[in-house]
């Protein structure tokens, strides 16, 4: 069965030996390091150079690479060390393919040590695995199973309130991973713009990035407190200026170019973001209006179809960000993230990112 294995791998069927069938958690892996035949899905993290060291650029060779139950991951005392062998060093070795880190992917072999670590060796069949960890994550949603319209929106609203939630300067870092560029792990990618620029240029100045509030936190007065105003399933980094020009406007079609974002475009009372992110921002509107309904002490977000609100607590166009996630679909960046947020930083889920189709049952 191995030799049939490796010949079918070879060939790009990805098939696994039946006694492997089951993919299992680097956490088991790495207890169960006996010698046996597994498939392990997990995070790539970087490549493994000695027993405590696993770099995360500038990768040496492709040898090796180290897998993680987080994308996050940076003990080194969490990771599973995965040999690969030579007829996939050309599709999963890290100096070949940098952008596979932070994705997911699954990986048969035998469990026993590599460079003296809990090690995946042998390898005989590697296939790529997307973030998205399906509709219902661990019956995340079973809350909310067989509900519509405002029933469906209370429960949607009871599950994802149930979150950690972070300081403002805790957002700096969170972003740096939930943005990240995947073709160049040094960079985030800006929301707007979609300018791919370094991690270490946060702050205030002309260029920098800072911490955009796609639900412009003036729209209910919440600031920067905990809770809505750290929420990072709405806070994006932009650059400063674009920023700036998008102010606290609401988000409709029209208008003139914006400097520095290509594809934007704004007028007196409001912003339109590029085409290829429209979708996220309106499912950035549609999760803040479920989770912020005003019983923790900030304000009732909610959606309306109109644009110039103000500080009331309101957000428009409610009719063009539907049409926005209908033409723009959650895309592997925008599924990452979600994943991202919910395994290492807030434990909670935007559902309109895994479920689209309940935006027109709660908004008809």
């Amino acid at each position: 069965m191995l030799i049939v294995s490796v010949v079918l791998a070879l060939l790009g069927f990805g098939v696994t030996p039946s006694s492997a069938a089951t993919p299992i958690s680097v956490s088991t892996a790495m207890g169960r390091q006996d010698g046996s035949t597994a498939t392990v899905s997990g995070f790539v993290v970087g490549q493994p150079t000695a027993t405590n060291t696993v770099v995360r650029s500038n990768f040496p060779s492709d040898y090796a690479l180290a897998l993680a139950d987080s994308a996050s991951q940076t003990s080194t005392s969490a990771m599973l060390y995965v040999q690969i062998t030579s007829a996939f060093r050309s599709s999963y070795g890290l100096r070949s393919n940098p952008g596979l880190l932070g994705q997911k992917i699954t990986v048969t072999g035998t469990l026993s040590a590599y460079f003296s670590h809990a090690g995946l060796t042998a390898t005989t069949a590697f296939s790529s695995g997307s973030t998205d960890p399906g509709p219902d994550p661990g019956g995340y949603y079973a809350g909310a199973e067989g509900k519509t319209g405002a029933a469906l929106k209370a429960a949607l609203h009871t599950i994802i309130a149930n979150q950690t939630k972070l300081s403002y300067d805790q957002v700096w870092n969170a972003l740096k991973d939930t943005d990240q560029d995947p073709a160049n792990t040094n960079n985030v990618i800006l929301l707007y713009s979609g300018r791919s620029q370094s991690k270490t240029t946060n702050g205030g100045d002309p260029n920098d990035w800072n911490r955009e509030h796609v639900w412009a936190k003036s729209h209910g007065d919440f600031g920067t407190a905990t809770g809505p105003g750290t929420d990072i399933h709405h806070l994006r980094p932009e650059d400063v200026s674009v920023n700036a020009a998008r102010g606290n406007l609401d988000f409709d079609n029209g208008g003139s170019a914006v400097a520095e974002c290509s594809g934007c475009a704004a007028d007196s009372d409001s912003f339109s973001p590029r085409a290829a992110v429209r979708g996220d921002v309106a499912r950035m509107i549609f999760y803040m209006a479920v989770r912020y309904e005003g019983g923790d002490g900030f304000a009732n977000l909610e959606l309306n179809n109109s644009v110039g609100n103000g500080t009331a607590p309101y957000m428009g166009k409610l009719s063009v960000l539907k049409a926005w996630a209908a033409a723009d679909p959650p895309d592997a960046f925008e599924k990452r993230r979600n994943e991202v947020i919910y395994t290492s930083y807030q434990h909670n889920r935007n559902p309109f990112i895994d479920h689209p189709e309940w935006i027109s049952s709660i908004w008809p």
